[in-house]
C-alpha cells in the first residue's frame, strides 16, 4: 500500500532512487544539493537498497562514472547544482551522443560571480543542446514522480534525463509526499535490461572516431530519439496516472478553458501564478495559467494548443540568454511561428538568484502586460 511521509523536494528525489534501485551512484556535494547524496547514504546504510555508491573527487568524476556504470547495462545516478553541473558540461555530450540512460537530479541553483547558493535555471538550461531530456518541478510530489518517469523514459528511447528543482523554495521544503509501493513501481519501472553494454563475451567499443560520413547519422538518431520521446513521456504519465491516480503530463494548465490571457511559466513559480489568477479573475481578468512541465524534447504540439486563440501569453521567465532574452519565450516563440491563431507574447524575466517571485510580482507582471508593450524582445520584473 502507498503511504505519505513529510519530505522536502532533496528527500523526494533519493526516495525515488531507492524505489527505482539504481545499481550505481556518483556522489560529490554541492549546496543545495548535498542533502540527497546524504539521504541516498543514509537509505543505503540502513538497507533500504543496495547500491554501489562511489564517492568522487569532483563532479565531471561523478559524470564520468555514472557513464561507465551506464555502459556495464546497469541503472546509474548521480545530482549536482549550478558550477557542479557546469563542471559536468563536456561530459553529459558523452552521456547524451553514447545514448545512455543515465539520470541526473539538478537543483538550480544561480551561476556565479556573484557567488550565490540560491535558485534560478541558468544552469541547467545552459546545458540545453547537450542532449538531455529535461523536467522542471514544481513540488515535492512531482519530483518523486518524475524520477521514476525519467529512468523509464530513458531506458526506453535511450536518452539520459535531468530532472530539475528549485534550490531552497523546492529543495529544502518540507511537504506529503505519497510515496508507492514496490509493487507499483515495479509494474511501472521493470529491471533495466540495456540493449548494448560492455561485455567482454562480446567486445566492441564505444564513443570511437566517426568518419564525416557517418557522424551526422547517429545524429539524426538522436533528434529522432528525443522527438519520439514527447509521446513516450505521454504513455508512461498516462501509465503511472493509472497506477496512481497522478499524471502531470508535457504541459499542465490551471483555468485554461475560458482563458483570454495565459500566465506561461515553469516549476515553483506557477504556484504563485494560480493565486493570482484566482484574484485578478474576482475583478473579471480571465487569467489561466500554462506550465511548461518538459523542456527537452520541447512540447511544440501542447504549447500549441494550450495558446491557441488567446488574446496574450504572458511569459515569466527565471533566467536569461544574454544578448537574447529568456530562454523558455525563445522556445515557445519558435514554437508558434507561422500558427494561425497564435497570440502575442509579453515576455519577462525575474527572480534571479533568488529573488522571491511573490503573488505581487506576478500581478504587476501580469498588469504591466495589459497596460503596453515596451516594444522590447523582453521586460524585467
Amino acid at each position: 500500500m502507498p503511504r505519505r511521509e513529510l519530505l522536502t523536494g532533496n528527500e523526494a528525489v533519493a526516495h525515488a532512487v531507492a524505489l527505482a534501485d539504481a545499481k550505481v551512484i556518483g556522489i560529490y556535494p554541492i549546496t543545495p544539493q548535498t542533502t540527497i547524496i546524504e539521504k541516498i547514504c543514509d537509505l543505503a546504510a540502513k538497507k533500504v537498497f543496495q547500491p554501489r555508491i562511489i564517492h568522487v573527487e569532483s563532479e565531471h568524476s561523478a559524470m564520468a562514472t555514472v557513464i561507465a556504470a551506464s555502459y556495464t547495462g546497469v541503472r546509474a545516478f548521480t545530482a549536482t547544482s549550478a558550477q557542479g553541473l557546469a563542471l559536468m558540461h563536456e561530459l553529459l555530450h558523452w552521456a547524451g551522443g553514447g545514448r545512455l540512460p543515465v539520470v541526473l537530479a539538478n537543483v538550480n541553483r544561480a551561476m556565479a560571480p556573484g557567488w550565490s547558493i540560491w535558485t534560478d535555471q541558468n544552469d541547467s538550461l545552459s546545458q540545453r543542446d547537450t542532449g538531455w531530456m529535461q523536467f522542471y518541478c514544481e513540488s515535492a510530489q512531482e519530483v518523486l514522480d518524475s524520477l521514476l518517469l525519467a529512468f523509464r523514459v530513458s531506458e526506453r528511447v535511450m536518452i539520459p534525463s535531468m530532472v530539475v528543482l528549485d534550490a531552497f523554495v523546492l529543495s529544502h521544503t518540507s511537504e506529503p509526499v505519497e510515496m508507492p509501493d514496490a509493487e507499483t513501481v515495479a509494474e511501472f519501472l521493470p529491471e533495466y535490461r540495456a540493449p548494448f553494454r560492455l561485455d567482454v563475451e562480446k567486445p566492441c567499443s564505444f564513443g570511437a572516431l566517426l568518419r564525416p560520413q557517418h557522424y551526422q547519422e547517429i545524429r539524426v538518431q538522436l533528434q529522432d530519439a528525443m522527438e519520439a520521446a514527447v509521446a513516450e513521456i505521454e504513455a508512461s504519465d498516462e501509465l503511472w496516472k493509472k497506477l496512481t491516480g497522478r499524471g502531470w503530463g508535457v504541459v499542465a494548465g490551471y483555468r485554461t478553458e475560458d482563458a483570454d490571457i495565459l500566465f506561461v511559466t515553469s516549476a515553483t513559480v506557477a504556484s504563485t501564478a494560480r493565486a493570482v489568477a484566482d484574484r485578478l479573475r474576482e475583478e473579471g481578468i480571465k487569467v489561466g495559467v500554462v506550465k511548461v512541465r518538459v523542456f527537452r524534447p520541447f512540447p511544440f504540439a501542447a504549447i500549441r494548443r494550450a495558446l491557441a486563440g488567446r488574446r496574450l501569453a504572458v511569459v515569466f521567465d527565471r533566467n536569461i540568454s544574454y544578448g537574447h532574452h529568456g530562454i523558455f519565450a525563445q522556445e515557445i516563440k519558435s514554437a508558434l511561428y507561422g500558427v494561425s491563431g497564435a497570440p502575442p507574447l509579453a515576455c519577462f524575466v525575474g527572480g534571479l538568484g533568488g529573488r522571491d517571485v511573490t503573488r505581487e510580482t506576478i500581478e504587476t507582471t501580469l498588469r504591466s502586460a495589459l497596460a503596453k508593450s515596451n516594444g522590447r524582445l523582453f521586460a524585467w520584473i
